[in-house]
């Protein structure tokens, strides 16, 4: 839906004063409020809580509730190294890739799309009336850095849940996305309703743990209000979730990245090598459009 370098000043500056230090009990290492450009709140970048929380690199909050303009979206746009998923907590969102695929995923529907090598895809608010939910780049492991791209979209009667957690990838009690994730990770989204708790415990080796509010207000049991994103001390024990309100987030867990981030416009590679070599197939899929006019 968005791309790497349309908002994301982050990726070369430090961090802001938005981030700030939690002491023990509360197991928070650090928080933000992210920055917004319109519709788009940037959670997670490189440079702070992407390097911290790889192979999560990237988060994006979408919100579209009162903004003075329609959000167009994007018009095709390229990636490489990583992949990305799109979850539709509200609204619809239209797609686009140079795989074939278009359409519109509805509300609790999500996007697939493992660049590796070089892909080029779009899209932005599907029909009238507010559009709400997450946006993740994951960073690919050397061995799919450059390999084939894959999309998938997936309607909302098909992503397994297990109580108030949907899989979005992952397993998660009796429930396993049928996505095959790159390295091992869960992400999850979770709906509770004013009053109620839910628990979340890590597997083993998940050192890397995260956690972003959409709507509402959670306590863990530091309150965390929407649009605010919080990673968790390495540790294996159950987080704790009770919401304040009608609430939703998400909670991703992961084995942790432990290569490189060497970023292009539009890419995250291990290596500068495989950065050029991926640079060079966009070219490539960006010549083509032209030649089709879709660019």
């Amino acid at each position: 839906m968005s791309n790497l370098e349309s908002h994301d000043k982050t990726a070369t500056r430090p961090m802001t004063s938005t981030v700030t230090t939690q002491s023990s009990p509360s197991r928070i290492a650090r928080r933000t409020r992210g920055q917004t450009h319109g519709p788009i709140t940037r959670l997670m970048s490189p440079s702070d809580f992407g390097h911290l929380l790889k192979p999560f690199v990237f988060l994006d909050l979408f919100d579209t509730q009162g903004k003075p303009n329609p959000f167009a979206g994007f018009g095709l746009h390229p990636h490489s190294g990583i992949a990305t998923l799109t979850y539709v907590a509200e609204g619809s969102v239209r797609y686009e890739d140079t795989n074939g695929a278009t359409g519109l995923l509805p509300a609790g529907g999500l996007e697939w799309m493992r660049a590796g090598g070089g892909v080029w895809h779009g899209g932005g608010s599907g029909e009238p009336g507010r559009t709400r939910g997450f946006q993740l780049w994951i960073a690919l492991p050397p061995e799919l850095e450059l390999g084939p791209s894959e999309s998938i979209y997936l309607s909302p009667d098909v992503i397994p849940h297990d109580g108030r957690a949907r899989v979005l990838l992952g397993n998660y009690g009796t429930a396993t996305s049928s996505i095959k994730a790159p390295s091992p990770m869960n992400y999850l989204a979770v709906h509770l309703k004013a009053g109620e708790r839910w628990n979340y415990q890590p597997p083993v080796g998940h050192t890397v743990l995260w956690t972003a509010v959409g709507k509402g207000s959670v306590l863990i049991p530091d309150e965390l209000r929407q649009c605010e994103l919080v990673a968790f001390e390495p540790s294996n024990a159950v987080i704790e979730f009770e919401a304040q309100s009608d609430a939703e987030f998400v909670v991703g867990s992961a084995v942790p990245h432990d290569y490189d981030l060497v970023l292009g416009s539009h890419s995250v590679h291990t290596s500068a090598e495989a950065l050029r070599e991926a640079e060079a197939r966009i070219s490539a899929i960006e010549t083509r459009l032209i030649q089709q006019g879709k660019l």
